[in-house]
């Protein structure tokens, strides 16, 4: 198949899928589905896990979404965009990363050759990936830096006598996204007669982190046996402030290693492109036709491992 036809197909492809997601933008959606959505019920069939139940209209993608249900990929891509707050289904974000891995290998195939495609294919459908993580981890920090206030304000509203529930009205209105978003969710997730352990339990698997995990078991644990919340709700004020210094130092320790890591990831593809400029023929034995593409190739994998590895060192567990 020679180039043009290459070129034409993965442009055809891009246009269709360009057009699906304008589609999924500006189309008309349910609006029940949409409500449930924001109050944080029924996540399983919203998330793309599964078909609505008692519905006979079936969701987008509802073959895909089996498939991955079956592989056991489903539950956990979709956990990960509902702690990322993209509203994607687990098949939508498939159907996303399938169409970058398509766009790359085409692309990389026309001007590198076949293996070289692949690999640029692989590296097309990483970055949808990479996104969601970075988007989960920056949504999880930024409720993370919220949790003084948040504990603060609960401890104080309960020792001026309001109830659990008002207590977490005063953090909607008090408090910026992300944790007045999270919390009124919970707290329409009330009002629509959802349990409050329950919607606190919901709002902690929304978010994904320890901390907040520890102070949603607290406050179950004494919704069952009885005690003194507030002194409970202080101790783990003073946990959680204290976990949150030392992961600041370990940060702060570990910045060097992180720039270190950026910079060895990003010098070959900067003098690469600086030596393109000064001398265009220079580079062009790199990628004649042969095993050196290969080395290419090789190269350009070890150079994201080594950076992984490092972010893997420097990630501390605390």
């Amino acid at each position: 198949m020679n180039g043009p036809v290459l070129f034409g197909a993965a442009v055809g492809f891009c246009v269709f899928i360009g057009f699906i997601a304008m589609w999924r933008l500006v189309g008309k959606r349910d609006p029940v589905e949409e409500r449930l959505r924001t109050f944080g019920v029924s996540d399983r069939e919203l998330t793309g896990l599964d078909d609505l139940p008692g519905s006979s209209r079936r969701l987008p993608w509802s073959g895909t979404n089996r498939m991955l249900a079956a592989s056991g990929l489903g539950p956990r891509l979709a956990l990960a965009l509902v702690q990322a707050d993209l509203p994607l289904t687990a098949a939508e974000f498939a159907m996303i990363v399938l169409a970058c891995f398509v766009a790359g290998a085409f692309f990389g195939a026309l001007r590198l050759g076949g293996a070289a495609g692949i690999l640029i294919g692989i590296l097309g459908a990483w970055l949808p990936v990479l996104f969601l993580r970075n988007r989960q981890q920056r949504r999880q920090r930024a409720f993370t830096a919220q949790l003084p206030e948040i504990l603060t304000l609960l401890v104080g509203a309960l020792r001026a006598g309001y109830g659990l529930s008002q207590a977490m009205g005063i953090i909607v209105k008090q408090l910026a996204p992300p944790a007045s978003v999270d919390f009124g969710r919970a707290m329409r997730a009330v009002t629509l007669g959802l349990p409050l352990q329950r919607a606190l339990t919901d709002m902690a698997i929304r978010i994904g982190t320890e901390e907040i995990g520890m102070i949603v078991t607290a406050i179950n644990v004494q919704y069952e046996t009885g005690g003194n919340l507030v002194q409970t709700l202080d101790t783990i004020s003073d946990t959680v402030r204290d976990r949150l210094r030392v992961k600041d130092e370990i940060r702060a320790l570990t910045s060097a290693q992180r720039l270190t890591g950026y910079i060895l990831a990003a010098m070959p593809i900067g003098l690469a492109v600086i030596i393109s400029i000064l001398n265009p023929t220079y580079l062009q034995a790199l990628f004649a036709p042969g095993l050196m593409r290969l080395v290419v190739g090789a190269a350009v994998l070890l150079q994201i491992v080594g950076f992984l590895v490092i972010r893997r060192i420097v990630d501390i567990e605390v």
